[in-house]
């Protein structure tokens, strides 16, 4: 398995100087980074080559985040939207090459928070399945990976457990598209964590790890994390296993993951440092 975390850990707001964030991670004991695919459609080629070197000097895999804007929705009802949809995430991937990422995860599906303003499930995975199979065929091309997240019902309607996730990837039928299974999102709405896991099996492709109020693992033990662990043994996972946890109120990361408390309870960036570093030697033990 590989460890990693999320760039806004530190922060409330979706930006960060990756120069230090990178550096940050890889002192800790990181092997992974999950940067904004926003982010790394707008760099320019100096920005990514940077981006690039600083990842080959720490140490560190690049895997790109995605919580497409509505602007971005590939299963919207206007087509000129899907384009626009279609032709974001292609360019994400060029810019990911440029900087030797292979992975892309996130509600790449539709769009993050969704509204709720269309709940028509079955038109809308329709769509969006239409724009996937698009999708998939330049990830083909391109070696990369694309993990779609199964959210919780209060942030999308279109993937909310394990079964839908399967089903919906086997209709787009690519090995280049699988699952990214996260434990916040699981223990709302999966029966079982560990059999969702077991269900998933080879097409689990990334794991998100954090408590059930979004915690640091570890913090609260609100996820029997030895049934966690004991379910990755079991299919054979070998891939990244990433914290997002969301602890700092404020700002748009406080908005938007309707943080309206400081679960950090005041902590320091340095305090905050030392919290994510024990809970990577939490993780480690139980799960290697």
């Amino acid at each position: 398995m590989k460890f990693g975390t999320s760039y806004s850990y530190w922060g409330n707001v979706w930006s960060c100087n990756y120069c230090e964030v990178i550096e940050k991670v890889a002192k800790i004991g990181f092997d992974m980074l999950e940067v904004g695919a926003d982010h790394l459609y707008h760099m320019d080629d100096d920005e990514l080559e940077k981006l690039r070197k600083l990842a080959i000097e720490y140490g560190v895999e690049l895997v790109a985040n995605s919580g497409p804007a509505k602007e971005y929705d590939l299963a919207n009802k206007d087509k000129n939207i899907r384009e626009n949809g279609i032709s974001f995430f292609e360019k994400v991937m060029e810019q990911m090459k440029k900087i030797d990422s292979h992975k892309l995860i996130g509600a790449i599906y539709s769009f993050w928070p969704s509204d709720f303003m269309e709940t028509d499930k079955v038109i809308a995975w329709e769509r969006s399945i239409d724009s996937l199979k698009i999708l998939a065929k330049k990830a083909e091309a391109m070696d990369i990976h694309i993990s779609l997240e199964v959210l919780n019902r209060y942030e999308t309607f279109i993937l909310t457990d394990c079964k839908e996730a399967k089903k919906y990837c086997e209709q787009v039928g690519s090995p280049n598209i699988d699952i990214l299974l996260d434990t916040f999102h699981m223990n709302i709405e999966e029966d079982n964590m560990a059999e969702a896991i077991r269900e998933c099996d080879a097409m689990l492709g990334h794991f998100h790890v954090g408590e059930g109020n979004r915690k640091l693992p570890g913090m609260n033990n609100s996820i029997d994390w030895d049934a966690v662990a004991q379910a990755l043994k079991d299919i054979a996972y070998n891939k990244g296993v990433v914290m997002e946890p969301f602890m700092i109120s404020g700002g748009e990361v406080g908005r938007d993951i309707k943080v309206w408390r400081d679960l950090s309870e005041g902590a320091s960036q340095e305090q905050l440092t030392m919290h994510i570093t024990e809970s990577l030697r939490f993780l480690k033990k139980k799960f290697l």
